[in-house]
């Protein structure tokens, strides 16, 4: 099996290389990103493998189904960034990773969570310049506040895990409660109401998109702590920034930006950026941003990689596609 290998990244041929020549699969590794000018590369390869930035729409489909590719590989959990629909229509079967590390996402979400809160970002700048003022550093404690979980999945169980440890109170949100969590489950204007802390771990779907809107905001408490590592676009940006102008966050920690693709991931320090909207979110002290990396740990990498060519390898010899994306009727 010959696949197209997109968006490939140095940790991506460190980790794919080697583990690819065991499984018999010969990786094409390319560096353009997947769109609509590069699909012809996929040509000659029997499937290709999309990164999550990427993008695959209903016309991409059509060509791979000219180049009769027979499976579009994830190297991620989410799939919004594929045409679902059209990809059934000519049989393509879509393969995802749907569970490489929630402890890896998780822990980096609390990263960013005592990061904004304690202000680690500003006191590192600070120190390095023998600057040893702690004025404008408070904090606040995160022991025995409410926590707000959008989002019960492995990775939101695991946030969940993780706050209980500082004694925090629960409140969870998800549109199919698990009955076996020792949580309590509310509705969001509840959880927006009540919550010190919200932190998105749910899916992109046409339900989720901006579930953080201005009308979701000026539901939440002054002081409220914003964490997002799952999608952008759960976020409605420009409402964000209006919140942080009212001063309405204790502290927002972003590892997703709903228009991130084409600058997460690359190298872009000598250029202007051109995204007002990013350029201002950074410049408010109380925002940490990080670029899409709550994934990027040894043990999820080495997860993705054997979790991806596990499924390349049903592909190739006909096996059952566990991990393939079903349209929910």
């Amino acid at each position: 099996m010959r696949i197209a290998f997109y968006t490939t990244k140095p940790y991506d041929r460190f980790w794919f290389e080697p583990l690819g020549e065991d499984y018999g699969i010969d990786i094409h590794f390319l560096d353009a990103s997947c769109d609509e000018e590069t699909i012809v590369l996929a040509k000659d390869h029997d499937a290709i493998c999309i990164f999550v930035n990427d993008y695959i729409n209903e016309s991409m489909i059509e060509k791979l189904s000219e180049y009769k590719i027979k499976g579009i590989l994830l190297r991620s959990a989410g799939f919004n960034h594929v045409d679902i629909q059209a990809a059934a229509k000519h049989q393509i079967p879509v393969l995802r990773v749907p569970s490489y590390s929630p402890a890896a996402v998780a822990e980096h979400g609390l990263a960013l969570l005592m990061s904004v809160n304690r202000y680690t970002h500003r006191a590192y700048n600070r120190t390095r310049d023998f600057n040893m003022s702690i004025n404008g550093l408070m904090g606040t404690n995160l022991h025995h506040k409410t926590a707000g979980i959008i989002g019960t999945g492995k990775i939101g169980q695991a946030m969940i895990r993780m706050l209980k440890g500082f004694e925090m109170r629960i409140l969870a949100y998800d549109l199919f409660p698990n009955s076996d969590l020792d949580v309590e489950y509310v509705s969001l204007d509840e959880l927006y109401k009540k919550s010190d802390v919200i932190s998105l771990h749910c899916p992109l779907t046409k339900e989720t998109k901006y579930i953080i809107d201005e009308d979701a905001i000026g539901k939440m408490k002054k002081g409220v702590y914003l964490i997002n590592t799952s999608r952008g676009a759960l976020i409605d940006t420009n409402a964000l920034v209006e919140g942080l102008l009212k001063e309405k966050f204790g502290g927002v920690g972003l590892d997703v930006y709903e228009e991130e693709e084409g600058l997460f991931f690359e190298d872009k320090s000598n250029e202007i950026m051109k995204d007002e909207v990013l350029a201002r979110l950074m410049t408010f002290p109380n925002v940490l941003i990080t670029s899409h990396m709550g994934f990027f740990t040894e043990e999820a990498m080495q997860a993705i990689t054997i979790e991806t060519l596990e499924n390349a390898y049903a592909l190739k010899n006909g096996g059952e596609l566990e991990n393939a994306v079903t349209i929910k009727s």
